[in-house]
């Protein structure tokens, strides 16, 4: 396995050029976070991520996490270390507000530093990313009260978080869960029921971990419309707010996974010792999933960033790799010589094609977390309600395209990697192992796909989406007059387009009329959507990077690259786009034409 080095010419590059940065900059929130002072941030970050986190990743695959016979959960040695000097720096308070310890950043930054840690080390970078979640959960929904007990050592990573929704019988389906909650007259509640797959619910990083619990009262209605959310501190907090007695919330088991060793994935009962764990009541009674959808719309996105972040380690590894082993002879090398096996054409496509998907893959996800920002922090209403709706479009995307690349990309690199790639001694074996969960994190893809056609789509009767794809095709002109260098991508981008705006009026014209006319082609119509977002931030990168050649700015070597990788990508990539087309509008029938014993 080499070694981490984090790309942040790359990442500088995309702020800059794709995201804007200089927009969010501008406002008064982020006035103190300017271009250079965040790209002093990163330089520091990365050094942090690739000479402290990264070395722990193979400790965390080969060791993975224990359960020991008290409930207890342990990891490897050097996680806690890691750790310690990790909220010793304050990483993972950049991006949160300075009111509870925060720096203040936007959250693009945060993405930015996301990024370098799940690179670093996926399943240790899992913990922080939890507690994201968590607190996004308490500053929107909890109390003042919830917030100032809770936030300021959240913020720092002192103190961690999880969301507890899935359970055995229920899985995806969170309106068929069986948590109860009772009230109790100081106003708390007693939790009782079991939760599966928690991530992080319990480990020895943290002297407190902070429970988000998705559970039912009494006399709430059925369904999605019954449940409502608690924060279930692993330690009672005492009259000044230290953990003191410890909470009936107990580890029963941690799984045995496929990867992400180090990352403990826990089985978790409340209630065990009799009454039921003392929880307390976050927003509103039988409004947990409003609640809860903050938390995971977080997580999503971060779910996908490891897509882009596994897939960037890969795609290194795998280059390095291909530059160094030696095997065959290539087209024009002297006879009776081997080459390194980069000098071959197919090694080279699986090299551009990586490439292309990684990049274009932080375009999208960067783009995303951007949009939050300016959706929270911009002055003008209408910009803001605009960035929300692309917020919204966006994560579904982000989530299930990135997770399904960081897939493919991780298994391309064990490709080039050959029979090598197979065995575990060079390391590239686990990170396909490790992101093979991250397309079911958080709600599968098919899901997320659901969710882009049955609620995305119908935002302003279609018209937000449509918007979006004049915004595209509206990059025609800059394209043209960029002249021959950028004709290829101008015209694969342009269809792409005209393709996926007649699948999009295809699925407004279905759907409503025929739900799984529209949600038989999901799958493939949000690998249109992906595919033609990837395609048209790198045709922004293009543009960018031959203004940047013009104007004699930056490493021209750099910018003739971002160049080539956007007209790959335009030529080899983007024809998906249109022969998915076909797949997204085929309707339903053929999918329930045979029984289930013909299936």
């Amino acid at each position: 396995m080499t070694d981490y080095r984090p790309p942040l010419d790359d990442i500088r590059f995309v702020l800059d050029e794709v995201t804007d940065y200089g927009r969010l900059a501008g406002l008064d929130t982020f006035s103190h976070a300017d271009l250079d002072t965040v790209s002093g941030v990163l330089e520091e970050a990365g050094r942090f991520m690739a000479e402290v986190v990264a070395p722990t990743n193979v400790d965390g695959d080969r060791q993975g996490a224990t359960r020991n016979d008290d409930g207890t959960v342990g990891l490897p040695a050097s996680f806690a270390d890691a750790y310690g000097r990790y909220v010793e720096a304050g990483w993972g308070a950049v991006a949160f507000p300075p009111s509870y310890g925060g720096g203040g950043f936007p959250w693009a930054v945060g993405i930015a530093l996301q990024e370098m840690l799940t690179s670093a080390n996926m399943a240790f970078s899992l913990c922080p990313l939890l507690t994201q979640g968590a607190i996004d959960a308490l500053l929107h929904h909890g109390t003042e009260a919830q917030r100032e007990l809770y936030l300021p050592r959240m913020t720092t990573g002192e103190w961690s978080g999880t969301m507890n929704l899935t359970e055995p019988e229920a899985g995806s389906d969170v309106g068929a869960l069986t948590t109860r909650a009772e009230r109790r007259d100081d106003g708390s509640y007693r939790i009782t029921g079991q939760k599966i797959y928690i991530t992080f619910g319990e480990h020895d990083l943290t002297p407190q971990i902070v429970h988000l619990v998705l559970a039912r009262l009494p006399d709430a209605p059925p369904g999605t419309r019954g449940i409502s959310l608690f924060v279930v501190p692993k330690f009672l907090l005492d009259e000044d707010g230290e953990p003191g007695e410890r909470n009936d919330v107990t580890c029963v088991s941690i799984e045995h996974k496929l990867g992400i060793h180090g990352s403990p994935t826990c089985v978790l009962s409340f209630g065990d010792g009799g009454e039921g764990a003392v929880g307390y009541l976050v927003g509103e009674e039988n409004q947990g999933m409003r609640c809860m959808f903050t938390m995971m719309n977080n997580a999503r996105l971060s779910v996908g960033l490891s897509g882009l972040a596994i897939g960037e380690r890969a795609f290194r590894q795998a280059a390095e790799f291909a530059q160094e082993r030696q095997q065959g002879r290539a087209v024009g090398a002297p006879a009776g010589t081997s080459s390194p096996i980069i000098d071959h054409a197919d090694v080279r496509r699986m090299l551009m094609t990586m490439k292309a998907q990684v990049e274009g893959l932080r375009c999208l996800i960067y783009a995303n977390a951007a949009a939050i920002d300016l959706a929270a922090n911009h002055p003008d209403p209408a910009v803001r309600e605009r960035n929300d709706e692309l917020a919204a479009i966006y994560t579904p995307v982000s989530k299930a395209f990135g997770t399904d690349l960081g897939v493919e990309v991780a298994s391309t690199a064990m490709q080039v990697h050959g029979g090598m790639g197979y065995v575990e001694e060079t390391g590239v074996a686990q990170y396909y192992r490790d992101i093979r969960i991250a397309p079911i994190y958080e709600g599968t893809n098919g899901i997320q796909a659901a969710d882009l056609v049955g609620r995305k789509l119908a935002l302003r009767g279609g018209a937000a989406v449509k918007e979006l794809l004049a915004e595209i095709a509206g990059l025609d002109t800059d394209l043209a007059a960029a002249g021959d260098d950028l004709a290829a991508i101008r015209a694969g981008l342009a269809d792409a387009v005209e393709a996926l705006g007649s699948a999009t009026d295809w699925m407004l014209a279905h759907g409503a009329e025929d739900p799984n006319a529209a949600l038989a082609g999901s799958a493939p119509y949000l690998r249109m959507f992906g595919l033609t977002l990837c395609g048209s931030m790198l045709a922004r990168s293009a543009l960018a990077a031959s203004k940047r050649l013009g104007d004699g700015r930056g490493d021209a070597s750099f910018n003739r690259a971002k160049i080539v990788t956007a007209r790959f990508h335009a030529t080899r990539l983007l024809p998906e786009v249109r022969a998915l087309a076909s797949a997204a509008t085929s309707g339903a029938s053929d999918l329930f034409a045979l029984t289930p014993e013909q299936l």
